[in-house]
């Protein structure tokens, strides 16, 4: 993997989390969103646990951290309820809406306030032409969705600053699973054991989490922030891929226009920025 150039570690983590969203809504017309979230972050937490194998937090300033680490990975799976009612790729540019809204509000730039305003016009263009209607309560579960990724690249910079590797990941994803899977047994039972079901939750949770996860961190030493930024703005587009070849979601040039609106503004608000230094590296893995 480590031989693979870096750039290609970062676009495969992106098509890959795509493509395991995709398989997980799938998945969700067979077991409900509550049952993928389980599948999803039980079954990552115990690979990343196997694979990590962190230390538990030794004093409350060190479990803070990565307890509100993995509350904001639970809300990121907010997700996957959207996107039983949204298109796989406007679901993502909803949801990246919410670290674009992050740079806007922490950067005094008029750059950034333009990618906003872009940002927001790719949303419209998704909607507006030709009069495109769909449900308020999915966009506004991957508006939350959003909300909490935001929260996420903020807390992943305090949990990685606890401690280096995936240690702080795969605890925060154990905490992800506390919150949720109690959530999909209740609802979906012994449904989740089926082998054809816990075959597919292993895919979308190495898809999704494992793989991206283990493609970011070698790709980020590589790469300066800036380079990955840009290159995680493809996820609406990759998402309208995966929405075609998985799911059979026909887009309009008009709907592909619009992601690429929220890819651009994405790519935007890390373009010229100065390089930051931090301690962990700010995975993107949802």
């Amino acid at each position: 993997m480590t031989k693979l150039p870096a750039p290609a570690l970062m676009l495969g983590s992106v098509l890959s989390i795509q493509f395991g969203q995709a398989i997980g809504k799938q998945l969700a017309g067979v077991v409900g969103a509550s049952g993928v979230v389980a599948l999803r972050l039980g079954l990552a937490a115990v690979l990343l646990l196997l694979l990590y194998r962190p230390a538990l937090p030794r004093s409350r300033a060190d479990a803070g951290p990565i307890l509100g680490f993995g509350t904001a990975i639970a809300g990121m799976n907010l997700i996957y309820p959207a996107l039983t009612l949204l298109p796989l790729g406007l679901a993502s540019a909803l949801q990246l809406l919410g670290p674009i809204t992050l740079a806007l509000l922490t950067s005094r730039r008029p750059r950034d306030a333009g990618c906003a305003v872009l940002a927001g016009g790719g949303v419209w263009l998704f909607y507006a032409p030709h009069g495109a209607a769909f449900p308020l309560g999915g966009v506004l579960l991957a508006l939350a969705s959003g909300a909490c990724m935001a929260a996420y690249l903020l807390l992943s910079k305090k949990a990685g600053a606890k401690s280096a590797g995936g240690g702080p990941l795969a605890l925060a994803l154990a905490w992800a699973a506390v919150l949720t899977v109690p959530l999909g047994v209740v609802e979906q039972g012994t449904r989740l054991l089926a082998p054809q079901v816990l075959l597919t939750g292993v895919v979308v949770a190495v898809l999704s989490a494992v793989l991206p996860y283990s493609l970011e961190l070698a790709a980020l030493r590589r790469l300066p922030t800036r380079t990955v930024g840009v290159l995680v703005s493809l996820e609406p587009a990759s998402a309208g891929l995966a929405g075609v070849l998985v799911l059979d979601e026909h887009l309009r040039m008009a709907q592909w226009a619009a992601l690429a609106c929220v890819g651009t503004a994405s790519a935007g608000t890390v373009v010229g920025r100065k390089p930051e230094r931090s301690p962990g590296p700010p995975a993107t893995c949802r």
